[in-house]
Formats: structure tokens, C-alpha cells, sequence
């Protein structure tokens, strides 16, 4: 419509209106344009339009605009007709424009924030980590997506983190990030600091016994920090690190903190197995950085395509994704459209979620964790995306699906976390599989970071 305006020189300065591409509307700047050049809006009437605009509620601010600017366009030899289709090009510009000033800001941050993350990749992730919470992926996603560029990322360590996560001299050669103590669930940032700053003061901490001394940090706190792997340097199983760190922070007589003693050795408790370690990091940092879990359920999930393989799909092929939920959403101008983002141990799946699937398929679509969606490829361009026709929480197809369950704090109960409960001689392909099916998915979507969701909740 703004084309055939142009076409037909029904603006009177014309010169004046730049940017309108092929008919239109880029930026809202552009707004004010049209209506001064179109329909003889003044400036204040053109600024009152734009700000009607930005409001939350704006529908009923900008039909009250609709008769000035048709009357004001007609007036100058534009149709009735070709008025009304500006002024409707106007409003549904509305649901989603912006500034020019905006658009040039994100977009200067959006290069600088490439330029960043591919020639420091690693300084980059750290400082993203540290600014949490932020943006449109949760910590866990941020650090896959750097593990699968090739970027270390390094357990917290009493003897090497600070609060803050930090960079340091990757094992092999360039940079890897140090996840901080402050990423540790349940832990305090004064019990964090004083675990930096006393070794800051006297070296590094030698032993199990000599942390919970010298930090002086409460019993909850010594306990967090073995659940999370902090003292795999001292003790190098987490179970016999937990156990030991028990005994070393009972309190002596009126709260007195124990001397700096040998501890007695920790009985012979099982190692956990790739899938407990990964719910225990889940559970006491927010992340894990082993295999990726999706990784340790493949083998129960026939069927399913890696998100790798989607591009050697052809458009319109019926096949079944599955991966953590990383976020979803809802956006007002979608018309009902939900869009989810899932991540497998590969990359990441663009979900759309037309309205009768998201009707049909509600309580999956706000509540998983983990989901398993059937669709059809669609490729738009360069970007591909799965239409999908059920979205299901996911369960393995061995087991009937977990129901998730409340956990009291961040360590399991003393059974489970030593693992005293159960046969040593079970062979580890049969407990993965055991612990990879309904409980154990329970439990790890239970602690697996919340989805971030945008837009309407309806």
C-alpha cells in the first residue's frame, strides 16, 4: 500500500519518508513519517501516534487515530481504500516495531557479541556465566553449546575457584573456564569467600580435614561443596568426600570447631555412575559438564533423530526429536503459535507448536523438562525448524514415565548418596539402564534447570 502511494506520488515530500522498503514499515521512526507526509499529521500528532504505538494496551489508542489519518490522507488525492491499508499496515507494524535507535544498538551488540564469542570464546562464556541470571539461555545450555565448540569448562574446586567463575590455562593449550564456588547450590556467598580468602592467605587446603578447619564454614556448607565435586582434588569420589567431610564438621562441645585431625577413611562405597553424577550436578550447581544426558538415554530412544541430522532431511519428512526443553514461547503476535527450543547432546531443534497441538498437548508443552515431539521438517531459507504434531513428555519406552517428585534439599538421602543400598556386584549396564528410566528420570528432571518461557501463559 505504502508502495502504490509512492508509485502514484501521493506524498507530497516524499523525500522525506527513506527506508521503506519495497512498501514497508521498518523501523517506528518511520511511523511518524508516513503519517506527516501521507496524511498531514503534525509533529506532535505524528509523536502522539508513535507513542500510542509503544503502549501496552494500544489498540484502543490507535483507533482513535484511525479517522484523523484517513481524513488526512484523502485529502491530500489518496483512495479511501489505499488509506485504510496503510493505516492497518500501521497497526499490525504495531504488535512488533521498534526504534531505529533500538535496532542500531542491538545490532552493534549482537556483532560485538559474535566477534566475542568467536575469538574469545572462553573469556566470552565466563563472563556470561557470571552475569546470570540474564537472557534466553540458562547457564547449562550456554555451557554445552561452548563444550561443543571445543571450549573447557572446569568443575568448581575449593583449591582453584574463586566466587566468580574465572579463566584459566586450559590442559591442552589456550583458555578454560573455572565454574566458581558461588555456582554451588545452597552455598552462601560469605561461606564462598571465606573458602577463597583463606586460601588466598595460607595456601592451598591439603586435605579433607584441614578445609573444614581452616575455612570454618558451617557443616551444611562443607557437605554442598562435596555434593558439587569442589573436593574431588582432596578426596577423589564425591560419595567418600561427602562421608568423610560429615564426620570432620560434627561440632565439638558448645559449637567448637573440630581440630585440623586425620579423618578416618570412608568405607568402600560405590562409584556413582555417568547418570547419578549428572542428576548430582544438576542438584548442586545448575549444570552438568559430563555427558550430556540426553547422550545417556540414547540408546532408549529409537527412533529419534539427533539434531545433527536434520539438515540431511528433506523439507516435509515425519520424524520424532527429543531434548531438554531450554525455553519456550508464546508471543503475542504468534497468533497462538508456540515456539520451543530443545537441546540433545548434538545441538538444538527448533519446535513450532501450532494451536490445536498446543491444545491438545498443553501440560507438555508448559511443564517438561525433557520432551519427545513428533512433527514434519520444515525448512524456510537456511533455517530449519519441526512442525510438531505431539509434544510428550519425555519417558524411556521401557518404562512408564516418572512422576516428579518434590526433593527435601540438595543432597539425597544418606542411603542414596553412598549407595550402601544397593548390590555392589550389579553390572553397570543394568543400573544405567535402572537409573535412566523412570526414577532416574524423575529425579533428574526434577532438579534439571527450569525452562526459561516468553509470552502469553494461556
Amino acid at each position: 500500500s505504502l508502495l502504490e502511494a509512492q508509485r502514484a506520488g501521493l506524498f507530497r515530500r516524499a523525500h522525506f519518508v527513506p527506508n521503506i522498503i519495497a512498501g514497508a514499515i521498518v523501523f517506528q521512526d518511520q511511523v511518524i513519517q508516513v503519517a506527516m507526509a501521507l496524511a498531514g499529521f503534525s509533529a506532535g500528532e505524528a509523536e502522539g501516534l508513535r507513542r500510542a504505538m509503544s503502549r501496552k494496551r494500544s489498540e484502543e489508542a490507535l483507533n482513535a487515530y484511525r479517522e484523523r489519518f484517513v481524513e488526512g490522507a484523502v485529502e491530500r488525492g489518496v483512495s479511501r481504500v489505499v488509506a485504510d491499508r496503510v493505516y492497518n499496515q500501521i497497526k499490525g507494524f504495531s504488535g512488533f516495531g521498534f526504534p531505529k535507535s533500538h535496532a542500531a544498538a542491538f545490532g552493534l551488540l549482537a556483532y560485538q557479541s559474535t566477534w566475542l564469542r568467536v575469538h574469545r570464546g572462553p573469556e566470552f562464556l565466563c563472563a556470561l556465566l557470571n552475569e546470570q541470571p540474564m537472557g534466553f539461555y540458562p547457564p547449562d545450555a550456554l555451557v554445552h553449546e561452548a563444550q561443543r565448540r571445543g571450549i573447557e569448562v572446569l568443575a568448581p574446586d575449593v583449591n582453584v575457584s574463586e566466587v566468580e567463575c574465572s579463566v584459566e590455562p586450559a590442559r591442552g593449550s589456550g583458555l578454560a573456564v573455572r565454574i566458581g564456588l558461588g555456582y554451588v547450590t545452597g552455598l552462601g556467598e560469605a561461606d564462598a569467600a571465606a573458602v577463597v580468602e583463606e586460601r588466598r592467605r595460607a595456601g592451598p587446603y591439603r586435605e579433607l580435614g584441614e578445609l573444614a578447619a581452616r575455612s570454618a564454614i558451617g557443616a551444611a556448607a562443607l557437605e554442598r561443596l562435596a555434593w558439587s565435586s569442589a573436593c574431588a582434588g582432596l578426596e577423589g569420589s564425591r560419595r567418600e568426600a561427602l562421608w568423610r567431610l560429615g564426620v570432620a564438621a560434627e561440632p565439638g562441645p558448645g559449637g567448637q570447631l573440630g581440630l585440623p585431625l586425620d579423618l578416618p577413611g570412608a568405607p568402600d562405597l560405590r562409584p556413582m555412575d555417568d547418570w547419578e553424577g549428572a542428576v548430582a550436578d544438576y542438584a548442586s550447581t545448575g549444570m552438568t559438564l559430563g555427558a550430556h544426558p540426553m547422550a545417556l538415554m540414547r540408546a532408549e530412544l529409537p527412533g529419534c533423530v539427533l539434531s545433527s541430522e536434520l539438515a540431511g532431511a528433506p523439507d516435509g519428512a515425519a520424524l520424532v526429536v527429543a531434548g531438554i526443553v531450554v525455553a519456550r514461547q508464546r508471543p503475542a503476535t504468534a497468533r497462538g503459535v508456540v515456539f520451543m527450543l530443545l537441546e540433545d547432546e548434538e545441538g538444538v531443534v527448533n519446535v513450532v507448536v501450532p494451536p490445536p497441538v498446543y491444545a491438545n498437548c498443553r501440560l507438555a508443552v508448559r511443564t517438561s523438562s525433557f520432551a519427545r515431539v513428533s512433527g514434519r521438517l520444515e525448512r524456510r531459507g537456511r533455517v530449519i525448524n519441526v512442525v510438531a504434531a505431539e509434544v510428550r513428555s519425555l519417558a524411556t519406552p521401557d518404562m512408564e514415565l516418572a512422576a516428579v517428585r518434590p526433593i527435601p534439599s540438595v543432597e539425597p538421602d544418606p542411603q542414596r548418596e553412598t549407595g550402601r543400598d544397593r548390590v555392589a556386584e550389579e553390572p553397570a549396564e543394568k543400573r544405567v539402564r535402572r537409573v535412566a528410566g523412570a526414577a532416574g528420570l524423575g529425579a533428574m528432571a526434577a532438579v534439571a534447570p527450569r525452562p526459561h518461557s516468553f509470552g502469553h501463559r494461556s
